[in-house]
C-alpha cells in the first residue's frame, strides 16, 4: 500500500465544502446573536432554535440532531469551532473530496448527539458544531492509521491533547458529544474506505466529485422526509427498521443506475440533466409537505425574519416552490456547465476515463 506521509504539513488551505458549512454555521449563529441582541445567545433561545437537549429524541425532534450543530452559545465558542473546522476539516477534504468530507461531518454531528445523549444521566442542553469537528479528527487519525494522511503524529498529538485538556478544564463543555463524534468519525471513514474498495467489485466508474455530493444531499433530504413522516405516523418501531432497509436498496438501486449510465457515451451530460431534474423535484416535494405542515396553523416563532418567510410562502405556496424548484434546476446545470459541455462532447474517452479510475482505486 503507497504510504501518503511523504509531505508532512500541520495547516492546509480550505476548499469548498469547508468554506460552505463555516458560511451556514456562522449565519445561522450570527442570527441568533442579533436576536439576543448581545455577543451571546440565550437558552431559551437556542431551544427555540434546535438546542439538542435531555428529551428531545423520545419526542422525535429529530431534526435538533443537526440543527444543534450549526448554533452556538457566543462569539467564543463559534470561533474556536470554526478554527477547527478550518484545520481538521481542510485536510480530510482535500484527501477524501467534498461528499465523504460531507458524510462523515454530518454522521459525526448526528450519532455523536445520540451517543452523547446515551451518555447523559441528566437534564443538558446543548449547541455547537463540536461533535461534529471532533469527528474530523477522528477520520484523520484513521487515516494515519491507514497509512494514507501526510501528516506527522505531533499533529494528533496537540490537537487531541488541547481537545482533552479544553473539555476537562471547562464544566460547561459536553464532552459526551466530543467523544462519541471522535468515536464516529473514526468508524465513519474505516466503513467509507472499505466501502471504496468493495465498489471496485460492482461499480464500473469513478463518481465526479460532484455526483456524489448530490447524490449525498438527496439522500439526505429524502431520509429526513421518511424519518419525519414515520416519527408522525407511527414512532419508530419494526416499520422504521424496514423503511431504512428499503431506503438503502433504493439509494444502493440508484447509485448504481448512475454507474451505468455514466459508463455510455455522453453519460456524464446525462447525469447532470437528471440530478439538475431531481434536485428540482425534491424542492417541490419539499415545498409541498412545508405548505401542507407550516400554512395549516402558522404559529409565530418569535422571529420576525423567519416569520415574514413563513407568510411570504404561505401566500402562495405553489408559485413560490415553482420558482425555487427551477432555480434549483438552473443552478445545477451552471455550476456543472463544464461537466455538461465534456459529456456532450464526448465520443466515449470520458466514460472511459472515468472507467479507468475506478480500476486504478484501492480504498479512501
Amino acid at each position: 500500500m503507497a504510504s501518503y506521509r511523504a509531505s508532512p504539513g500541520f495547516f492546509e488551505t480550505p476548499h469548498a465544502a469547508v468554506y460552505a458549512l463555516m458560511t451556514a454555521t456562522v449565519l445561522l449563529s450570527g442570527f441568533c446573536f442579533i436576536q439576543s441582541e448581545g455577543p451571546s445567545a440565550s437558552s431559551d433561545l437556542l431551544f427555540r432554535y434546535g438546542g439538542m437537549y435531555s428529551t428531545a429524541l423520545a419526542r422525535h425532534d429529530y431534526w435538533r440532531l443537526v440543527a444543534y450543530g450549526f448554533l452556538h452559545v457566543n462569539f467564543v465558542h463559534l470561533t474556536t469551532n470554526m478554527l477547527c473546522l478550518v484545520l481538521w476539516g481542510a485536510h480530510l477534504e482535500r484527501r477524501v473530496g467534498a461528499a465523504y468530507f460531507l458524510f462523515i461531518y454530518l454522521a459525526s454531528m448526528i450519532l455523536g448527539a445520540i451517543i452523547g445523549d446515551a451518555l447523559h444521566h441528566s437534564p443538558y442542553l446543548t449547541v455547537g458544531a463540536s461533535g461534529a469537528t471532533s469527528g474530523l479528527l477522528g477520520a484523520l487519525l484513521c487515516l494515519y492509521i491507514l497509512g494514507k494522511l501526510e501528516v506527522r503524529a505531533d499533529f494528533f498529538v496537540i490537537n487531541i491533547g488541547l481537545n482533552v485538556a479544553f473539555a476537562l478544564s471547562n464544566s460547561g463543555i459536553n464532552w459526551q458529544i466530543h467523544l462519541g463524534g471522535f468515536a464516529v468519525g473514526l468508524i465513519a471513514c474505516a466503513v467509507l474506505d472499505l466501502i471504496e474498495k468493495l465498489n471496485g467489485r460492482w461499480l464500473r466508474c469513478k463518481f465526479p466529485e460532484f455526483v456524489k455530493v448530490n447524490l449525498l444531499l438527496l439522500a439526505i433530504a429524502a431520509a429526513l422526509v421518511i424519518l419525519s413522516g414515520l416519527a408522525r405516523a407511527i414512532g419508530g418501531g419494526a416499520s422504521a427498521g424496514v423503511a431504512a432497509i428499503a431506503f438503502t436498496v433504493a439509494f444502493c438501486v440508484v447509485v448504481k443506475l448512475t454507474d451505468l449510465v455514466l459508463s455510455i457515451r455522453k453519460g456524464l451530460a446525462i447525469t447532470v440533466i437528471a440530478l439538475a431534474a431531481a434536485n428540482a423535484a425534491g424542492l417541490l416535494l419539499g415545498g409541498w409537505l412545508l405548505s401542507s405542515a407550516a400554512c395549516v396553523m402558522q404559529r409565530s416563532t418569535g422571529a420576525a425574519p423567519i416569520d415574514d418567510f413563513v407568510s411570504s410562502f404561505c401566500a402562495s405556496p405553489l408559485l413560490v416552490t415553482a420558482v425555487v424548484a427551477l432555480g434549483a434546476a438552473a443552478v445545477t446545470l451552471l455550476a456543472c456547465s463544464n461537466d455538461m459541455r465534456r459529456g456532450l462532447e464526448d465520443v466515449g474517452f470520458v466514460a472511459t476515463s472515468l472507467r479507468a479510475e475506478r480500476s486504478r482505486r484501492h480504498g479512501l
